[in-house]
C-alpha cells in the first residue's frame, strides 16, 4: 500500500507531503486540489502502462486526459523547476519521478527516476487497482460486457462493467469479511451481499443481472419487496438514478481484496442522505479489511458514517480526513493541506474553517 506522497509542482499542489493510511478521505471546497491529487496516481498508472521512459502521459491514455503541460504545471514555478512525485510503500520502497515542463506537449519528457525493480507490485500499478470518476454510467435498459475488464475485476472508470461483473460473477464469487458481510444479506454470494447493502439505501431492492444470449449487452432490472413477494422486475431508467449510480460503488468495494487500492470520486452522489451515511460505513467495514481507499467526498453524512464505525471498532489509526483549502497570497495561490484525524470516539482532532460547519452557518442565519 502507499503509505506516503510527495508531489511538486502539478497544478496547485505546489509542494505536498501527506501520509496515507488505509482510509483516506479528501474533504475542502470546490477548487482546492482534491481532485488534483486522485489525478497524479492516475496518470502515474497510465503512464506506467504506456511505458513511463516516454515520460509523463497527459493525454490519451485510458484513464484521464487533462491536455498539456501548460494545463498542469504550477502556475508560479519558475522556468528552471520540474514536475515530481515520490510514492513510498509500508515497506520502504521508494518511487521517484521528475519530469521537465513542456507548454504545449501532451507528454511530459522525464528527467530522472528513482525506482525499484518491484514497483508492480505497489497497489496503483497492480491489475486490481480500480478508480471510479464521478460520471457514472447512465441507467439504461442494458450494459456493456468485457471480458478482458472484469477478469481483472475492473468495472470500469464510469462503472459500466459493473451489471457484466454481476451477471458474470454475482453467485460464484463470495464476500468472505466479516466486516462486510451484511447481516440481512440472504447468503454470502456477491449478488446477494450488494442486494442488502443497496437494501440499505433503498429499501427492499432486489438486483437482477443476466447476459443477452447472442448479444454483447448485460440485461440489468431490480425488483423491490412487498408485504408477501416482490414487484415486477422494473428497468433502470424507471427508477431513481441513485440506485444505478451506487451499484457500481457498492459493487467496487464489494470485489476488493485486502491491499487492493480503490479510488471513488464522490460516491455520495445523487443519494439521500441516510444513504450517503451508509455508504461511509461500508467502505469503512472494507477498510478494516486492509483495503485501501481515496475518497473524494463534500458530504458531512458520508464523513460521519466513517466516524461512527470508528466509534463502534474500527481502529481510528485506518482513517484519516485531508481538508485542502486554497491559500491566496501577494504573489501566488496554492492548495494547503490539514490532516484531521479521528479517536476511538469518532472525534476530530480539528475543525478548520468551511468543514462540517455549513449546517450551523444555514441554521444561526435563521434564528
Amino acid at each position: 500500500m502507499i503509505k506516503n506522497i510527495s508531489i511538486k509542482n502539478f497544478k496547485s499542489l505546489k509542494d505536498i507531503q501527506l501520509g496515507l493510511t488505509t482510509l483516506n478521505i479528501l474533504a475542502g471546497l470546490n477548487g482546492s486540489g482534491k481532485s488534483s491529487l486522485i489525478q497524479t496516481l492516475l496518470l502515474l498508472r497510465q503512464s506506467l502502462k504506456k511505458g513511463d521512459d516516454k515520460g509523463l502521459v497527459l493525454q490519451g491514455g485510458d484513464l484521464i486526459n487533462l491536455g498539456t503541460g501548460k494545463d498542469i504545471f504550477y502556475q508560479y514555478a519558475g522556468e528552471d523547476e520540474f514536475v515530481e512525485f515520490v510514492l513510498e510503500d509500508h515497506n520502504t520502497n521508494c518511487f521517484s519521478w521528475k519530469y521537465r515542463y513542456e507548454m504545449g506537449s501532451d507528454i511530459l519528457p522525464l528527467l530522472a527516476r528513482t525506482q525499484e525493480e518491484n514497483i508492480t507490485n505497489l497497489n496503483l500499478f497492480t491489475e486490481n487497482f480500480q478508480y471510479l470518476n464521478t460520471e457514472h454510467v447512465s441507467s439504461d435498459e442494458t450494459y456493456p460486457r468485457s471480458e478482458s475488464h472484469i477478469k481483472t475485476g475492473n468495472i470500469g472508470t464510469k462503472g459500466e462493467y459493473a451489471a457484466h461483473y454481476l451477471a458474470e460473477y454475482g453467485i460464484s464469487k463470495q464476500v468472505n469479511s466479516k466486516s462486510l458481510q451484511h447481516p440481512e444479506a440472504r447468503s454470502f454470494a456477491l449478488i446477494h451481499q450488494a442486494d442488502a447493502w443497496i437494501g440499505e439505501i433503498s429499501p427492499g431492492v432486489k438486483l437482477i443481472a443476466e447476459d443477452i444470449k447472442g448479444m454483447e449487452q448485460v440485461r440489468l432490472a431490480f425488483k423491490f419487496e412487498t408485504k408477501d413477494s416482490y414487484t415486477n422486475e422494473i428497468k433502470p431508467i424507471n427508477t431513481g438514478f441513485g440506485i444505478s449510480y451506487v451499484l457500481p460503488v457498492v459493487v467496487a468495494v464489494l470485489k476488493a481484496q485486502k491491499s487492493d487500492l480503490v479510488v471513488i470520486e464522490n460516491p455520495e452522489s445523487h443519494l439521500h442522505p441516510r444513504g450517503q451515511s451508509v455508504l461511509g460505513r461500508l467502505i469503512a467495514c472494507a477498510a478494516q479489511d486492509g483495503v485501501q481507499f481515496l475518497i473524494e467526498t463534500h458530504s458531512d453524512h458520508f464523513i460521519n458514517g466513517v466516524r461512527i464505525a470508528v466509534k463502534n471498532g474500527m481502529p481510528p489509526s485506518m482513517s484519516k480526513i485531508f481538508y485542502f483549502d486554497r491559500i491566496l497570497d501577494k504573489t501566488e495561490q496554492y492548495s494547503e493541506i490539514e490532516e484531521i484525524r479521528l479517536d476511538k470516539n469518532g472525534e476530530l482532532s480539528s475543525y478548520p474553517k468551511g468543514f462540517l460547519d455549513e449546517w450551523n452557518e444555514q441554521l444561526m442565519q435563521l434564528i
